[in-house]
């Protein structure tokens, strides 16, 4: 798969939440978000789509296992374990995995406090 034919939902993708902490009290200016954990669980062939972009909240992924196709601005680049990538304001991408494995990742970001 390429950028032009991106897939229009998530298939195959599990996502735990592992933990969130409140930034508000920790962080002048920050009430109303949260730092959060999660685990990403990609079967072989799932996709995390649509294409999406980390606009007010920013992330890091970290791969523990498997690899990750990370689609962004028509370049297909491959994470494997002990590699991981930044999602930032500019950041518009989705995500594959085309192995034969279940891929898994960490996955940290702030986000809007539900």
């Amino acid at each position: 798969m390429n950028d032009d034919s991106a897939p229009l939902e998530t298939r195959g993708v599990s996502v735990e939440l592992l933990q969130t902490i409140d930034l508000g009290p920790e962080i002048e200016g920050m009430a109303g978000r949260q730092l959060r954990m999660r685990l990403v669980t990609m079967e072989p062939g799932s996709v995390f789509g649509p294409v999406h972009d980390h606009r007010d909240r920013p992330g890091v992924v970290y791969v523990l296992a498997g690899t990750i196709t990370d689609h962004r601005n028509g370049v297909a680049t491959d994470y494997g374990p002990g590699a991981g990538w930044p999602e930032d304001r500019d950041t518009v991408h989705w995500l594959e995995n085309r192995g034969p494995v279940r891929a898994v990742e960490i996955s940290v970001d702030i986000v809007r406090s539900a």
